[in-house]
């Protein structure tokens, strides 16, 4: 018996595409349960499914068929309203593209959160848990392009989400600028009780996480999982 508590569970789900004439089947019948407080990787080349998957977690997509619960809540179901609350509210998305607004400084980015959630931690707060608390009054050109993932970190903690979803957060960075991004992630993770799922196609990334689900062709065909949790300053990249 599993005594942790489960914060997702999908169930049979699938997603089609209608493209003219064509269908794209994106997913073909994911099974998933992820758990409060886990570090998780999903791991697939382009096209595997991941990013959808990833979407229809965090209420920018709906599945075509299945059961994607949320806690209490049936997310296939939900309202257009209920979806837009559920996203402000309990999730935090981190992509590989930061969406700063050039204009506003580190701690104003951040800002932009907290003003909308119930709970939020302040931006100072926010930020120095990514170890950024001397850039704070920085423009995001003045900043370097691990620093600026990190503010968008900070953006998304800020609302002490439930869940954090990174797509291919470091996809953009060099290496050791990437495992920075990581350990900001890790601490996110440990301090928070955050549950935490990257989409990645690099597979040395698994080496920090809980559990590593591989997807290819819409499917899961493979869920790993880690006995021997390594630091992010570990990865060979």
């Amino acid at each position: 018996m599993n005594l942790k508590e489960a914060v997702f569970e999908a169930t049979a789900i699938t997603k089609t595409y209608d493209m003219g004439e064509v269908q794209v089947h994106a997913l073909r019948g994911i099974d998933l349960t992820l758990y409060k407080s886990e570090f998780v990787v999903f791991l697939g080349a382009s096209g595997s499914g991941k990013s959808t998957l990833l979407n229809i977690l965090g209420g920018l997509d709906t599945a075509t068929t299945g059961t994607v619960q949320y806690k209490d809540t049936n997310l296939l179901h939900a309202s257009d309203k209920e979806l837009t609350n559920y996203r402000r509210h309990h999730v935090g998305f981190v992509f590989q593209f930061y969406n700063l607004i050039p204009s506003l400084t580190a701690k104003e980015n951040v800002a932009i959160v907290t003003e909308i959630a119930d709970n939020p931690m302040s931006p100072e707060d926010a930020l120095s848990m990514v170890d950024l608390a001397d850039r704070m009054d920085h423009f995001p050109a003045q900043l370097s392009g691990g620093q600026q993932q990190r503010v968008a970190i900070a953006r998304a903690i800020a609302k002490r989400p439930q869940v954090l979803l990174c797509d291919e957060p470091t996809g953009a960075l060099d290496s050791q600028t990437g495992k920075v991004v990581l350990e900001a992630l890790a601490e996110v993770n440990n301090k928070l009780d955050t549950t935490v799922a990257i989409i990645t196609h690099n597979a040395s990334i698994s080496c920090i996480a809980d559990r590593t689900i591989h997807l290819a062709d819409g499917q899961i065909k493979q869920i790993d999982i880690n006995h021997d949790i390594r630091s992010p300053q570990e990865v060979s990249w």
